[in-house]
């Protein structure tokens, strides 16, 4: 598959990366995933053999004419642990490596295919000036995307802080979540080749 960049210049990407058929259901379960792995149970108590102290006996098993205790961490005493304590829950679910790599394929296909997927020669404002990555960005047409560079440089980074609905990243920390944010994707070429290289 051939992308042409802003230049007019085009850029040769392999089809199993960027021309594969649009997997709706991979895509679907894979994102599921990725968005569950961030997710983290908030309630979380502890157990009478989790909570500090209570290694020592009280009183003596006999003879004191109280009920006898072997710890202080009895979940019936003030300090003690909880008897069905609850748990953080694992909301985690196994995608193996074959599959994400397959629905990232999935997604930049389709962007490519309904041309979101544009190649830009630099993007890079040279300094850290929200205004001339936003002239740069108007001179491309987008309002929302994705920047995907090789590596991500300070310039570049603090200069699209400030502007809404643009992320950057490298190849290195590219998600299907992300990928299918934004309207548009923007990548220079070698991001695009290094992350063929990546996915093939």
């Amino acid at each position: 598959m051939d992308i042409k960049s802003a230049s007019g210049t085009s850029v040769a990407l392999a089809d199993s990366v960027f021309g594969a058929p649009y997997n709706e259901a991979l895509v679907h379960q894979v994102v599921t995933a990725y968005l569950a792995g961030g997710r983290s149970g908030n309630a979380a108590q502890l157990t009478r053999s989790e909570v500090r102290g209570g290694g020592a006996k009280p009183w003596r098993q006999k003879g004191t004419g109280r009920a006898r205790a072997g710890t202080s961490r009895s979940p019936i005493w003030t300090g003690g642990g909880v008897t069905f304590a609850a748990k953080k829950r694992d909301y985690s679910q196994k995608v193996n490596r074959k599959m994400y790599r397959g629905a990232l394929c999935s997604i930049l296909s389709k962007l490519a295919a309904d041309g979101a997927l544009q190649i830009v020669d630099d993007i890079d404002p040279g300094e850290v000036k929200t205004k001339l990555l936003k002239q740069k960005l108007e001179g491309a047409g987008v309002e929302s995307a994705l920047i995907l560079v090789e590596e991500v440089q300070p310039s570049l980074y603090l200069s699209s802080r400030n502007i809404p609905n643009i992320q950057v990243l490298d190849v290195e920390g590219v998600d299907p979540v992300s990928l299918m944010r934004y309207k548009n994707v923007l990548a220079t070429s070698g991001a695009l080749k290094k992350l063929e290289e990546r996915l093939s």
